[in-house]
């Protein structure tokens, strides 16, 4: 398969496996994207999905590219729980280091799960309805701040 290296970043260690210039073990590509087993696995079978252009993180990759990754995490998806036997599968991305990334290099992380799902952190307060429509309000198209149509919830 082709190695696109456009775009590459300069010690990236992403960058560094998509041209063929460190080593991964490989599971899926085609022309878009690059899958490759975690050298820090949550579980077995733990595979990150690349873009073969560089994005540092979800804000930044093309629409096309960001297609394409999520066609390979879908297939990849498919195969941990036929080859694997996985009971589910965790498809997550984090954006930012806040948010867990470490390579910033936008990927996928498709996670074969069994047995106990992964403790995600958890709020044991719940918010008011007020706060929900204010951050409701904030994220909407044009950050409409009225409720209208919404149905509150307690």
């Amino acid at each position: 398969m082709r190695r696109d290296t456009l775009g590459a970043v300069a010690g990236c260690i992403f960058c560094a496996i998509v041209a063929g210039g460190a080593p991964a073990t490989i599971v899926d590509e085609d022309a878009a994207t690059i899958s490759f087993m975690d050298i820090r696995p949550w579980q077995r079978g733990h595979v990150l999905v690349v873009p073969r252009r560089h994005y540092a993180n979800l804000l930044e990759i093309a629409p096309d590219d960001l297609t394409s990754a999520f066609a390979a995490a879908k297939r990849l998806t498919a195969r941990i729980k036929d080859r694997l036997g996985a009971d589910g599968v965790l498809v997550l991305n984090s954006c930012g280091q806040a948010a867990g990334q470490v390579v910033m290099h936008f990927h996928i992380h498709v996670v074969p799960m069994s047995g106990e799902p992964l403790p995600f952190p958890r709020s044991q307060r719940r918010t008011g309805a007020a706060d929900r429509v204010a951050a409701a309000g904030a994220l909407r198209v044009g950050g409409d701040a009225s409720c209208q149509g919404s149905r509150l919830s307690k």
